[in-house]
């Protein structure tokens, strides 16, 4: 990412509209991206053997903790390994995804 997009998504953290990055072309890009990676398919679903379509791309580095990671497909771990930063999913298993450590309501903002 360059400074300027990384500029860009901290400012929508900072003004708190999340709104703005998940319109912004470049997120739809990175977004779609993701999802012909992995033939439109959740990903989550999949390793349990059934097929779901993918409505929603998860950041497994999430936007508001890492803005500069917000459109790469692949982050380097601290081992030294590529692993997937973006990851279809379908809404369920985001939702889980989010929620799985707390016990709280769906708090998805990308809900477009």
């Amino acid at each position: 990412m360059t400074k300027q997009q990384i500029d860009f998504v901290r400012d929508c953290i900072a003004n708190k509209d999340m709104h703005a990055f998940y319109t912004w072309t470049p997120w739809e890009k990175a977004r779609l991206d993701a999802l012909k990676l992995d033939k439109f398919e959740c990903q989550h679903c999949k390793t349990k053997g059934k097929y779901t379509k993918a409505t929603t791309v998860h950041h497994v580095n999430h936007v508001k903790q890492h803005p500069e990671l917000a459109l790469s497909l692949w982050y380097e771990d601290r081992e030294g390994k590529w692993r997937r930063n973006l990851v279809s999913l379908c809404h369920d298993c985001h939702e889980k995804e989010h929620n799985y450590r707390k016990k709280k309501k769906p708090v998805t903002e990308e809900r477009w």
